[in-house]
């Protein structure tokens, strides 16, 4: 120590009744001088610095000196730290040595648990540290400590208050009076949050996160779990978060106070000024040094650098797309997979298995059926034809949409500019989130799923911050269907500025698409099959669980096919004959002579009828009354929709290859152009087909109604996920659509740029 340093202090000791010919060093022992410490209730290294600043703000000199000396001799503090705060002491100067070396300023930060007196680590600290991270975290080691930090930064508490908060603020009285009601376990927050909502307080509570993610990065470095460097750069990380969001200190503060409150369950902001006047006003207060110059920017863009690598990964995409379905997944960020636990396991399983139809023989590659760039294409196009005018008319021969679904145009205008592949990839994100939890895999395979998936994302924006209000449009005009909407998690996310979107990075390299894109000659021959079945928005793919067994039970019991060379035989027959021949030997015959179709009729009815006589006769009567025009009308595209839906069937199940599915493709697609000239007619096509071929049934009159309004939103595009048919050209027709401004659009045909 330097002797004139040394000699000040003991004089000032021996003035106080220490010994002057001791040296500070020597004034007490260890044990006496830590005993000493706790009975003023300072009972570690970390809780040194508020009875410090309390006494050098009230310019307690003598109070301070013998405080840095007791903790100087119980070794808390190191010997160039404590020559320091002598050095202070003794010549004053412009504000205290509160830690500033080497970018340690940083820690200043963690002044609202403790002002840092010093950044050296005693063993006392790090006991206390141990128990405090195994007791308020649950946290035991460095991985475990990592994804703590992540979550902190990336979503926190304040994620579900903020939104809860916006959900209240929407409510009126009785809603909120039901919410409290409901709130019973949580009456003390339930009351501060509606309390916060009814005075109009700020929504934010970001503070509360990045606060706690510096100390937490302190508790990190104390425990060795983090070297000095990562500490500093994760605690520049909340710092970096603070100061995008809060202009200063007081602002910090009082975002912490309101987040705390919650917290708590009880309302702390009347002892706002009480409890941070010290640490916001005094002139000896580590937080003089103001926010926006705490962090060197060097120090900032490492710290920045250090995030994303943490969560380079390509699985970090799929887990922060999934987190807004599924906000706990965001536990799970971390430069390693964690492994699924029992529970985890056993629930993802359960999606898997009664939600997607999935099964283990489908291998990962399984996964793939749910990337669906037809979806996309459609909506994109249904976006650009809205936006210029170019949408199907609503009124169709067969109906109108019902009025409110009309709304829909207004909306797809508005998506113009919105590229909706997020909105497909989304759910097949998530669905690749359950695959993972699964365990079924190891990660190793699981990565190539992963990286396809950003890679496509990152071609199809430009950020990720574009990507997510390209997903809040598509969720404005296409909410789920059950009433529940996404758009306030998804904006959440677009506006905090530790949301892991925002430290994405995409991945290296070129990664082919996570799904097969059809062609969109392909696409359309697949939209032939019309509202038979859900509509097909990619390449249908083999499957193995329940849905193939219906699948197959269906092909049995209404076609009497029970394998690949009869389905085969019958797919043939539909492409060079199929019901319409039938339609045209034995019934077309009647329309040139209504006196024998009467008299046909007559001898029917006045005898017996087998069951195939009274379906004749079903038939014969409606040549006679031409129901839904089906003696005018070519009904070729009855047999071709079977056709194609038939064809995706067998590729269902395995009995046709993807080569011969494109070929009965190929077939449709052909006789299509040959016999209509547009989806309405072939619409009318199906509508006769359907209803002539029909058996006999007392729910007849409602099948058709039904049919006829699947019909309608088919050919309008109302509701947009209805089907593909007004978004494509008719197989053969000239093209009426106006190019969509995205490249993430179906292949294979030329287009004329406007």
């Amino acid at each position: 120590m330097e002797e004139r340093l040394h000699n000040w202090c003991a004089r000032r000791l021996a003035r106080l009744g220490w010994q002057h010919a001791l040296p500070p060093q020597q004034g007490i022992s260890a044990p006496r001088a830590a005993a000493r410490l706790r009975s003023m209730e300072i009972e570690e290294p970390g809780a040194l610095g508020w009875p410090l600043l309390e006494r050098i703000s009230l310019a307690h000199h003598d109070e301070a000196l013998i405080l840095l000396v007791l903790a100087f001799n119980a070794g808390w503090l190191g010997a160039a730290v404590f020559e320091r705060w002598l050095g202070w002491l003794a010549d004053g100067g412009s504000g205290p040595p509160w830690p500033d070396q080497h970018d340690d300023a940083i820690w200043r930060a963690r002044a609202a648990f403790a002002p840092m007196v010093q950044v050296d680590v005693t063993d006392p600290e790090r006991e206390r540290t141990a128990q405090f991270l195994a007791r308020i975290w649950a946290v035991g080691e460095r991985d475990e400590l990592i994804r703590m930090l992540l979550w902190l930064a990336g979503q926190g508490h304040r994620y579900g208050w903020e939104l809860e908060y916006r959900r209240l603020a929407a409510m009126g009285r009785e809603q909120r009076m039901k919410w409290r009601a409901s709130m019973h376990d949580q009456s003390g927050y339930a009351a501060t949050l509606q309390g916060f909502v009814v005075h109009a307080m700020p929504n934010d509570f970001a503070a509360w996160d990045w606060l706690r993610l510096i100390d937490l990065a302190w508790a990190g470095r104390v425990m060795g779990w983090l070297d000095d460097d990562e500490a500093r750069l994760f605690a520049a990380h909340g710092v970096d978060l603070l100061s995008q969001r809060y202009h200063d200190w007081r602002d910090v503060a009082k975002a912490w106070q309101r987040g705390r409150s919650l917290h708590e369950g009880i309302d702390l902001l009347e002892e706002f000024e009480q409890e941070w006047s010290l640490l916001l006003d005094a002139a000896a207060s580590p937080w003089q040094l103001p926010l926006s110059t705490l962090a060197a920017s060097t120090l900032i863009e490492r710290s920045r650098h250090l995030i994303r690598s943490l969560r380079g990964d390509a699985r970090h995409w799929t887990l922060a797309i999934a987190s807004i379905r599924e906000p706990e997944l965001l536990y799970l960020q971390g430069s390693a997979p964690v492994a699924p636990d029992d529970e985890l396991r056993k629930r993802s399983r359960e999606y898997l298995d009664n939600v997607l139809d999935w099964r283990e023989q489908e291998g990962s590659e399984g996964i793939e059926r749910f990337w669906m760039p037809g979806q996309v294409h459609h909506l994109n196009q249904l976006a650009s034809d809205a936006a210029h005018s170019r949408l199907p008319a609503p009124r169709t021969p067969f109906g109108s949409p019902p009025p409110n679904v009309l709304f829909y145009r207004e909306r797809l205008a508005a998506c113009v500019n919105a590229n909706a592949t997020i909105f497909m990839a989304e759910k097949y994100a998530f669905h690749l989130q359950m695959l993972v939890d699964a365990g079924y895999f190891n990660e190793a395979r699981l990565a190539a799923h992963h990286r396809r998936l950003a890679g496509a994302l990152a071609r199809a924006y430009s950020s990720p911050q574009q990507m997510l209000e390209a997903w809040a449009d598509w969720e404005r005009t296409l909410p789920d269907g059950d009433g529940d909407t996404l758009l306030d998690d998804i904006l959440w996310h677009g506006r905090d500025p530790g949301s892991p979107f925002h430290w994405l990075t995409p991945p290296a390299g070129v990664h082919r698409e996570p799904g097969v894109r059809p062609s969109l000659s392909r696409f359309a021959a697949l939209s032939l099959s019309g509202p038979l079945n859900a509509p097909l928005w990619g390449d249908p793919e083999p499957q193995y669980g329940s849905q193939a067994t219906e699948i197959h039970d269906w092909l049995d019991s209404h076609y009497g096919l029970s394998g690949p060379e009869q389905l085969i035989r019958f797919l043939d027959f539909l492409v060079d004959a199929g019901d319409r021949q039938e339609y045209l030997i034995n019934y077309a015959p009647y329309t040139l002579n209504p006196v024998r179709l009467d008299q046909e009729i007559d001898m029917l009815e006045s005898a017996g009828c087998s069951e195939d006589e009274k379906v004749h006769l079903d038939r014969l009567k409606r040549v006679r009354g031409n129901d839904d025009q089906c003696n005018d009308t070519d009904m070729a595209a009855w047999d071709i929709a079977q056709l194609v839906d038939l064809a995706a069937a067998g590729r269902q199940l395995g009995w046709l290859d993807s080569e011969r599915l494109g070929r009965y493709l190929d077939d449709a697609r052909a006789l299509a152009a040959e016999h209509y000239s547009d989806w309405c007619s072939y619409a009318a096509g199906m509508l006769a087909g359907y209803s002539f071929f029909m058996m006999g049934t007392p729910e007849r009159n409602d099948f058709l109604a039904e049919f006829k309004g699947a019909l309608v939103a088919w050919l309008t595009g109302l509701p947009p996920l209805s089907g593909g048919w007004a978004s494509v050209d008719f197989p053969g027709s000239q093209s009426r659509h106006w190019p969509p401004y995205h490249a993430d659009t179906l292949p294979g045909d030329a287009r004329v740029l406007h």
